[in-house]
């Protein structure tokens, strides 16, 4: 999700309110739509979908990455070399 359109969602979802109370939806029953749909595209802004992380800098025990070996069981010790 780019900032540069912003713009055009939020002209989108102004012409749907618009539209939806020109047929006739209540403005309550509005009201609670953008409610529920408050928190996932909070989440969907603020992450910003996840998309193009490039290099995973600082994000070390995210998973296997190429040429690392698995961690050995837990017997207490670090594996990290220090």
């Amino acid at each position: 999700m780019r900032r540069q359109h912003l713009p055009l969602y939020a002209i989108a979802l102004a012409l749907l309110v618009v539209g939806a109370l020109a047929v006739g939806v209540p403005a309550r029953s509005l009201v609670f739509g953008l409610l529920v749909l408050a928190c996932p595209l909070m989440m969907l802004f603020m992450h910003g979908g996840h998309a193009g992380h490039g290099g995973h800098g600082g994000h070390e025990g995210h998973g296997q990455h190429q040429g690392q070996q698995a961690p050995a069981a837990h017997d207490g010790t670090d594996p990290r070399p220090r």
